[in-house]
């Protein structure tokens, strides 16, 4: 029986990048190829393979069944093989690390530690994506997850890098109306869904018991600063993590000197320490280092 013919390296690469992107414009910036070529090889993948991998919309492309099950193999399979060349051939000028992370570290946290990491190691080309619910993290592929609670559900290795410190916080329109914990009560409290430590966590540290409470449930911490910033309700912020999202909705503490120690952790997830990549070591001790430095204050 004939083996079925791989696909050629130059469409897979095409589709990696737009699949990562969810854009063939931006894949083609990426790949310095033009947008219609882009599609072109899309085009003769999908004819290739015999199936859709990506549903077209007018200014972006979202994977079918089909494309979210394939990328994770083409991911390893390409990384896979940019690590061997450059072992048996030389290191490349640069070096790819794949890195995700839950949406409010990415944006806390790495952000504005980018350029940081950038100078310190300019080989090294991040590629950075975010998830938030579990799903997002199990159909990707990465050489690292950073995590926000349970760690084992995502990969047999883990370093654990900071915790939370749970405030409410509002407008301050809405903050100065705010005199005892009992105020709170008086305004919607926007409530992260995903989260063991939420209000009623921080009720029982300020010995309420929060009857009568109106929760609003949100799926993140960025949407609830968002609600809480057009006066939608009274959110919790999570420093260190929520501190730049909380600074841009204009927030402030609605109880200031309350705060309240969370349950969690985020934590670096990843297969083994032996088998990672060179970048994904360095990229690991400087995350690692740069958690030490934030946890001291």
């Amino acid at each position: 029986m004939e083996r079925p013919r791989i696909p050629s390296l130059n469409w897979l690469r095409v589709f990696e990048a737009a699949a990562r992107t969810e854009s063939f414009a931006r894949a083609a910036a990426e790949l310095n190829m033009s947008a219609p070529a882009v599609s072109q090889q899309v085009k003769a993948l999908e004819g290739h393979l015999g199936m859709p991998l990506f549903i077209r919309h007018a200014h972006a492309v979202r994977l079918t069944e089909a494309g979210r099950a394939y990328l994770p193999s083409v991911q390893m399979s390409l990384v896979s093989l940019e690590s061997s060349t450059q072992g048996l051939f030389g290191r490349a000028r640069e070096e790819r690390l794949y890195v995700q992370a839950v949406l409010i570290f990415a944006q806390g946290i790495l952000a504005p530690l980018y350029g940081d990491f950038t100078a310190r190691h300019p080989d090294i080309a991040l590629n950075l994506t975010t998830g938030n619910a579990t799903e997002d993290f199990a159909h990707a592929f990465a050489d690292l997850k950073i995590v926000f609670g349970a760690p084992s559900a995502h990969g047999p290795a883990h370093d654990r890098l900071i915790g939370e410190v749970l405030y409410p916080v509002a407008r301050p329109d809405i903050a100065e109306r705010i005199g005892t914990p009992a105020d709170l009560l008086a305004h919607p409290l926007l409530e992260v869904a995903t989260h063991r430590a939420g209000w009623p966590h921080v009720f029982s540290h300020l010995k309420m018991l929060g009857a009568g409470a109106r929760f609003v449930m949100v799926d993140s911490t960025v949407m609830a600063a968002a609600l809480a910033g057009s006066g939608a309700g009274i959110a919790l912020a999570r420093a260190p993590a929520s501190n730049p999202v909380v600074a841009a909705q204009g927030l402030v503490p609605c109880l200031p000197g309350v705060s309240v120690p969370g349950l969690e952790h985020y934590h670096l997830v990843y297969p083994e320490a032996a088998t990672l990549r060179r970048p994904a070591r360095v990229f690991r001790d400087w995350l690692l280092e740069s958690c030490a430095t934030i946890a001291r204050g």
